[in-house]
This record gives structure tokens, C-alpha cells and sequence, in this order.
């Protein structure tokens, strides 16, 4: 019985001592989150408090955290100088079916690479990611050339068509879109893909109905990381778009704080409404956002 005793003296010790390091361990894991979280907050923290400064606040030298009074007025002010409704409606108009065009030709491709034997598959998804490493600088040229010969300069086709290609707002997006899906599109069980084609089902049917609906993680993601490409585009409308009624709200964030530049409060205005759609959108989305990349590549 001593023996007995003393073993499960000893199991109570160790499982007792596990207890209290895993407890240290997540004590000093929310430790560190808790620092990094401060310390990334910190310029998002700083941007939202000189929005509500006065001007002399915003350059006081120490600088001042709590401002006081709050001017709650640099916002309105802010929205109507920089003609914040129409650059919000101009980066919807292309940022939205750029979201869907995207979604859809990333899918068709992935599909292809992840479900459709064929020969030389693997050789062309290959290639395919190889044009990760191609900077866009290296097509805008051509691009450029060819957009303005065929009228669309001063247009948004030069900036949606490409999403019908694969090709998002950046050139590494397209590419790796396509690999998302692909790696989510491999761990859906192929019973039933191969259930479907018995029933008589054709392959963009199998893809509409039975792949992108149990994807829907990763096709949030794919839509998300897009959006806020679209949404935060400064390069491509600068270049395609030179008409002052067409720019995006990147663009009209950038043209208010060149003409504004020693308005810090209202510039930080500016570019706090700017940012709060995303943050809100992430903070809707997260969940997905998060499972998608989690559960990419993980086969069924």
C-alpha cells in the first residue's frame, strides 16, 4: 500500500508541477501579446488622438496624449475638403467587382490545378507561382501602352480586367489567390466530387454547388485581402486615373495632405476615416479570415 501511495505521490507532484508551468507559460505568452498588441496600437492610438487636436496641440512640444478640448469638428471638416462621398463611391465602383471578378477567376483556376487531371498540371502551377517573383514595375510599360492605345486611360477597366485574369491589384496576388484556393480546394474529400460526376454533374457545376461553397474560409479570405488591396491602391490609380473626379480615397487622402500639410489634425482625420472601414471589416471577418489560412493545405 506505501508503495501505491508513494507513486501516486509522486504523479500528483508531476502532474501539479505541469499545472503550474503551463500557467506560467500562458501568463507569459498574454505577457507578450499584451506588449506587441501596445506596441503596434501605439501609431493607430497617436493617429486617432491628433484628429482630435487643435493645431497648436498636435505640434506641442512634450507632445500631448489626452488633448484638451477634443475638436470633434476636424472630422466634418476633413470629409468635405477631401469630397469624401464621391472617392468613396469611385473606389466601390471598382473596388467591389474587383472582389467578385477575383473570386471567380481564382476559383475556375485553383479548380483547374486542384481537382481536374491533366497533363503537365503540376508544371504549369509551377510556372504559375514562378510569377510571384515578377515585380509589376517590370509589365507597367507594356500595360500602360496598351491600355492607352486602346481608350482607356482616365477609365476603370485598366484596373478591373485584370482581376478577370487572375491578376488582383498587385502582381503577387493573382498567383497567390490561385495557390490558396488550390491547397483548400485539395483537402475536400473527393467522394464527393466523384459522387457528383456519377450523378451527371459538370465540372463548373461541381465547383458553383458542391467545392466554393464548402471554401468558403478561404474565399472570404481571397476576398478580403483583395478588397483591402483595391481599397488602399495608390499605385494603379495614380497612373490610370488622372482625372481629378475619378480618384480613389487614396488618392484623395494623399492630394488633401500635400495641399493641408500643416493641418496635422485634420490630415490625421482624414486618414483615420480611412482606415476605420477595414478595421471594422476585419473585425467582422477575422474568424474567417483566420480559418482560411489556418485550414489551407490540410487535406481531408
Amino acid at each position: 500500500m506505501s508503495t501505491v501511495a508513494l507513486n501516486e505521490g509522486r504523479m500528483a507532484v508531476r502532474t501539479s508541477t505541469k499545472t503550474r508551468r503551463a500557467k506560467q507559460t500562458s501568463t507569459l505568452v498574454f505577457i507578450a501579446l499584451v506588449v506587441l498588441s501596445t506596441v503596434y496600437m501605439a501609431p493607430l492610438l497617436w493617429m486617432f488622438s491628433t484628429s482630435v487636436k487643435t493645431a497648436a496641440q498636435a505640434i506641442a512640444s512634450p507632445p500631448i496624449l489626452v488633448p484638451d478640448p477634443i475638436v470633434w469638428g476636424n472630422y466634418p471638416d476633413a470629409l468635405i475638403r477631401m469630397n469624401f462621398p464621391r472617392a468613396l463611391m469611385n473606389t466601390l465602383i471598382y473596388a467591389v467587382p474587383a472582389v467578385i471578378f477575383t473570386l471567380l477567376s481564382s476559383s475556375v483556376v485553383a479548380y483547374g490545378f486542384a481537382i481536374i487531371k491533366w497533363p503537365g498540371r503540376n508544371v504549369v502551377f509551377i510556372l504559375v507561382l514562378t510569377t510571384l517573383m515578377l515585380p509589376g514595375q517590370v509589365t507597367l510599360i507594356p500595360l500602360y501602352v496598351t491600355y492607352a492605345k486602346l481608350g482607356w486611360i482616365n477609365t476603370y477597366l485598366p484596373l478591373l480586367l485584370p482581376s478577370l485574369f487572375g491578376a488582383a491589384a498587385g502582381s503577387w496576388s493573382g498567383p497567390f489567390f490561385i495557390f490558396l484556393l488550390r491547397q483548400f480546394f485539395l483537402g475536400i474529400p473527393k467522394d464527393l466530387i466523384d459522387a457528383a460526376r456519377i450523378d451527371g454533374a459538370s465540372e463548373l457545376r461541381i465547383l458553383f454547388r458542391i467545392v466554393m461553397p464548402l471554401s468558403m474560409p478561404a474565399l472570404i479570405t481571397v476576398g478580403l485581402l483583395t478588397f483591402i488591396d483595391k481599397w488602399n491602391d495608390f499605385y494603379n490609380p495614380l497612373i490610370y486615373l488622372q482625372d481629378p473626379k475619378l480618384q480613389p480615397l487614396s488618392r484623395a487622402v494623399q492630394v488633401f495632405q500635400s495641399s493641408h500639410k500643416l493641418d496635422w489634425p485634420q490630415s490625421m482625420a482624414a486618414a483615420v476615416v480611412v482606415s476605420l472601414p477595414l478595421v471594422i471589416l476585419y473585425f467582422f471577418a477575422q474568424r474567417k479570415f483566420i480559418e482560411g489560412i489556418t485550414l489551407t493545405g490540410q487535406k481531408g
